[in-house]
């Protein structure tokens, strides 16, 4: 419809179809038809015709004011996959904070390298305040953070929301009284993140809060390590649920546990960037890449 829809802008600003036919490089027969047809799919009649003359229609005219739109859209569309094809740019470098490297840079990857083979990407880690400063001063050209950022020089854009939750060895003794409730995690031994993460300090106050005060055994900043030395040490941790995968707790015989109170560590996991105008077109093609995969999910 897109070809009949253009034709149609041209017998409109030529007010003639025997100038209309001329410039389309078209016959007028083979003009009057594409017409013909248009006003056959939409049920309507799009001119009113008065001898030679041809009179819009009222949805005539909303027709032509959809039809220059819609032709002004495309041409962007293809101007934008022009600048891509020919930038030649096929690294995306990303800011990730520690947390969200281990978390969410996996899956975002993937989604990324599913539909561009070629993509090269590169991640630059850090903690979130040297996140933002990186894409403020386009040294990446996105961040993975997790928090929302208030900075008038970058956009913020909400991918999830996450929260803590307590993994386990199966059949670890603090099952022996049932479920575990927030309390027991008063002395119990634990392996957790090391210091200086939002993962680390959102721990930290909740221990606070409840006043608990584990034993904490080891302090490591690998995810996959912990959950590898949770059997031999008859240990417990906080992980954020995002990471965790049904395999990952299959392979090291882990469970999760529900406890309300963590529930509660509500953060949110977002991807930080420049003004959308000062960003190459790939760019912003996969920052909506991204954006719509968390949104499908």
């Amino acid at each position: 419809m897109l070809d009949e829809l253009y034709m149609f802008t041209v017998v409109v600003e030529q007010a003639s179809l025997n100038k209309a036919s001329a410039e389309l490089n078209l016959s007028q027969p083979a003009l009057s038809r594409k017409i013909a047809k248009l006003e056959q799919e939409l049920g309507v009649l799009l001119f009113n015709r008065i001898g030679k003359r041809l009179e819009l229609t009222r949805i005539g005219q909303l027709t032509y004011d959809y039809a220059v739109e819609t032709r002004q859209q495309h041409l962007r569309y293809l101007k934008l996959v022009a600048e891509y094809k020919t930038a030649g740019r096929k690294v995306l470098t990303i800011g990730a904070s520690l947390t969200t490297l281990q978390t969410s840079l996996p899956d975002l990857i993937q989604t990324l390298t599913a539909n561009s083979p070629e993509l090269d990407i590169k991640a630059i880690t850090g903690k979130t305040h040297e996140i933002v400063t990186l894409v403020r001063e386009r040294k990446a050209d996105l961040g993975i953070v997790a928090s929302g950022i208030d900075d008038p020089h970058l956009k913020c854009i909400p991918l999830f929301d996450d929260h803590l939750v307590l993994v386990l060895p199966r059949n670890h003794f603090v099952m022996d009284k049932g479920l575990p409730v927030i309390t027991d995690l008063n002395g119990l031994p634990m392996i957790l993140f090391s210091k200086g993460t939002w993962y680390r300090i959102l721990t930290d106050e909740l221990f606070e809060k409840y006043r608990l005060l584990p034993d904490v055994r080891m302090e490591i900043d690998s995810f996959e390590a912990i959950l590898r030395l949770l059997h031999t040490c008859r240990a417990a941790t906080l992980l954020p649920k995002s990471y965790l995968r049904p395999e990952m707790l299959k392979d090291n015989d882990l469970i999760v546990i529900p406890i309300r109170e963590l529930e509660a560590t509500k953060r949110t996991t977002s991807l930080i960037h420049a003004e959308s105008e000062s960003l190459s077109p790939a760019v912003r093609l996969w920052i909506d890449e991204i954006a719509t995969h968390y949104k499908r999910g």
